[in-house]
C-alpha cells in the first residue's frame, strides 16, 4: 500500500486513546490544566463511575471567548512559548490533546471566564462545536458526559473500582499541592477536602486522618546534584509519615516531579531506602515527596499520560533524594525498629515427600519458635509460624470460596480511618471482605467503625489487617490476584509468632493441621515450614561411624 495521511477521525481515535483510557484519565488531565491555570480552588464532583458525569470546576484565570474555542481543537496550547523547546517546559501539560480527545469519545462542555464582564460556553458534542455566551465568574468549568458512549469495547472493560482510581488522582494532587484547596465529591456526598493552607501536614489531615497526620514530619532540603560535570540545584519538599504507621503496599508514597505526580518506581525505591532499618520487614511507609530541579534535567514527554517521566541521570536524582529523607528522619522524633538476622551454617535440607505428619511424634520446642518432631531416623525441624501462615491460608481461601470466615466480635467497636481511594474499594468490596471476616460500617466522612474481625483458627486478626486488606483488593487489575495478596496478608498477622509457648498437644494439633494441607512444606510467601536432619548427620557431627551403636 502507498504512504498516505491519515483521516482526521482516525487521527482523533489515535489520539483519544493515548489521553482517555478511563474516568481517571479525564480528571487528571482537567486537574492538570486547573492548576496551570494558576488555580487555588479545584472541586471534582463525580456520579456513579465517572462515565455518566464528572466535572471539574477551578477559579484559575479562565479563558477569553477566542482561546475557549480554540483550546477545542487538536494540538493547541497556552503552555508553551512560540521561543521555548519542549525540554524546558514548565507546566503540567502542554501537547493540546486533552480537550479535543475527550471531545472525540465524550460530551464536552467547557464554560470559562477570564475576567470579563461574561463568560464563554463551548458545548462539543457529536462532533459538532457550539459556542455561546454564559453566566461565570473567573475560572474555568469543564463538565464531561456519557464518557465512551461510542466505544463501547472500551465501556465494557471498565472496573468497579473507577472511583478509587479518580480518588487515588485528586488525592495525589492534594497531598503534593498543599497550596490548593481540593474536594473530591461522589454522588453528592463529600468525600474529603484540604483546606490549600500550603501545610503538607494539613493535605495529610484532610486526605487521611488525625492519627497518621499526627504521626508525621514535614521536610524541606535543598541540595546541589553534579550532572555532566555541572551543579544543578535540587529541592525536596513534603511529609514523612513515622514508621508506627505503615501499609502492606508502595500505594501510599506520593512523588511529583516539578508538581507533576508520576509514578516513578526508581524516587519510589529512594524515599523507602531513606527510611532504612526503621521500617519493620514487609511494610511501606506514607510519605508526600515533592521533587524540584531543573526542566532541562526532565523529560516529561516519555509517557503518552504523562505518568512517567525521565532524567538526565536518574541515579543521582534518587541518591539525593534518599539522602533527603534519611536526613530528615534522622532529626525526627523515632522510635529504631532493629533487624535480627540469624545465619545458620547447617546441613538442613528441606524435606521434599510426604503428605501427612500422622507418625511424627513433637519431641520439644526449641527458642519458642521451632518445633521440634521425630519422624523415623529423621530429626525435623518446623517453623510454627511459617506453619501456621500455610494452614491460616489454605483455610482463609477455602473459606472465600465457600462459606465465611469466622468473625470475632470487637467490642468496644474499633474507629479506622481510610483514604477516599481505600473508602471507595471498602464500599465496593464489602461482600468481599465481609465473607473475610470483617464487619464494618461508615461512621461518618472516611472514618469507619468495625465490629468484628477475622478470626481464623480462634485467633484475632490485628485492626491494621483492615487498611492491609482494603490495599490488597485495590492493587492489581486482576480482583483474583489481588484477592490472593489480601489473603497471604492476612493469614500472617494471628498466625503464631516467635515466644508463643506450645505444649505437646496443641503443637501436634498444629502438625495435624499442617499435614491437611495442599502445600505443607512452603508458606504463602514461599519461606520452607519443614526442615529435616538426618540421623547420619548426627552420626557424622559425632564420630559414630555411621550407626547409632558404634
Amino acid at each position: 500500500m502507498p504512504v498516505r495521511r491519515l483521516p482526521p477521525e482516525t487521527v482523533e481515535r489515535i489520539a483519544a486513546g493515548e489521553v482517555v483510557t478511563r474516568p481517571a484519565s479525564v480528571v487528571k488531565e482537567l486537574v492538570e490544566n486547573s492548576l496551570d491555570a494558576g488555580a487555588t480552588s479545584v472541586t471534582v464532583d463525580v456520579d456513579g463511575d465517572g462515565t455518566a458525569r464528572l466535572r471539574v470546576a477551578d477559579d484559575g484565570h479562565g479563558m477569553s471567548e477566542a482561546d475557549a474555542e480554540l483550546a477545542v481543537d487538536h494540538h493547541t496550547t497556552s503552555k508553551l512559548a512560540e521561543h521555548d523547546g519542549i525540554e524546558h517546559v514548565s507546566t503540567l501539560g502542554f501537547r493540546g490533546e486533552a480537550l479535543p480527545s475527550i471531545a472525540a469519545v465524550a460530551t464536552l462542555d467547557v464554560t470559562t471566564n477570564d475576567g470579563g464582564p461574561r463568560g464563554t460556553r463551548v458545548l462539543v458534542e457529536g462532533g459538532e462545536t457550539t459556542v455561546s455566551p454564559a453566566g461565570r465568574a473567573t475560572g474555568t468549568t469543564v463538565e464531561v458526559r456519557k464518557l465512551f458512549h461510542n466505544r463501547p469495547a472500551r465501556h465494557k472493560s471498565l472496573s468497579n473500582t473507577e472511583f478509587a482510581r479518580i480518588s487515588d488522582v485528586v488525592s495525589r494532587y492534594a497531598l503534593l499541592r498543599p497550596d490548593v484547596r481540593f474536594k473530591l465529591r461522589h454522588d453528592g456526598r463529600d468525600v474529603f477536602s484540604t483546606p490549600g493552607s500550603g501545610n503538607y501536614t494539613d493535605a495529610v489531615l484532610g486526605v487521611y486522618d488525625r492519627t497518621v497526620a499526627g504521626q508525621s514530619t514535614t521536610f524541606d532540603h535543598e541540595t546541589s546534584v553534579a550532572i555532566d560535570g555541572v551543579d544543578h540545584s535540587l529541592r525536596l519538599e513534603g511529609v514523612l509519615v513515622y514508621p508506627s504507621v505503615t501499609r502492606s503496599r508502595r500505594d501510599h508514597v506520593h512523588v511529583a516531579v516539578n508538581g507533576r505526580t508520576v509514578g516513578n518506581a526508581g524516587l519510589k525505591r529512594a524515599i523507602v531506602s531513606g527510611y532504612g532499618t526503621l521500617l519493620p520487614s514487609g511494610r511501606e511507609p506514607i510519605a508526600v515527596a515533592s521533587v524540584s530541579l531543573p526542566p532541562e534535567l526532565v523529560d516529561a514527554n516519555v509517557h503518552p499520560s504523562k505518568d512517567e517521566v525521565a532524567f538526565v541521570d536518574g541515579d543521582v536524582v534518587e541518591s539525593a533524594v534518599e539522602d533527603a529523607v534519611h536526613e530528615a528522619l534522622t532529626t525526627a522524633d523515632l522510635r529504631q525498629s532493629g533487624e535480627v538476622t540469624m545465619d545458620l551454617e547447617t546441613t538442613l535440607e528441606r524435606r521434599e515427600e510426604g503428605s501427612s505428619f500422622d507418625d511424627v511424634t513433637v519431641i520439644g520446642q526449641f527458642r519458642e519458635l521451632y518445633l521440634l518432631c521425630e519422624a523415623d531416623d529423621d530429626l525435623l525441624v518446623v517453623d510454627q509460624h511459617a506453619a501456621h501462615e500455610r494452614i491460616n491460608y489454605e483455610r482463609l481461601r477455602a473459606a472465600l470460596a465457600g462459606s465465611a470466615v469466622e468473625s470475632a466480635l470487637v467490642d468496644p467497636p474499633e474507629t479506622v480511618s481510610l483514604s477516599p481511594a481505600e473508602a471507595a474499594v471498602a464500599d465496593d468490596e464489602r461482600e468481599t471482605l465481609t465473607r473475610l471476616g470483617f464487619e464494618f460500617s461508615r461512621f461518618g466522612g472516611g472514618t469507619y467503625r468495625l465490629t468484628g474481625l477475622p478470626a481464623p483458627l480462634g485467633r484475632v486478626a490485628d485492626v491494621s489487617t483492615f487498611h492491609d486488606a482494603v490495599d490488597a483488593l485495590r492493587a492489581g487489575d486482576d480482583p483474583d490476584d489481588a484477592r490472593d495478596e489480601l489473603l497471604k496478608d492476612l493469614a500472617c498477622h494471628p498466625s503464631l509468632k516467635a515466644g508463643d509457648v506450645l505444649d505437646r498437644e496443641m503443637a501436634a494439633d498444629l502438625l495435624g493441621r499442617l499435614g491437611e494441607c495442599e502445600q505443607p512444606f512452603a508458606c504463602p510467601h514461599g519461606r520452607p515450614t519443614v526442615l529435616s536432619i538426618e540421623e547420619q548427620t548426627f552420626a557424622t557431627g559425632f564420630g559414630r561411624g555411621g550407626t547409632r551403636l558404634d
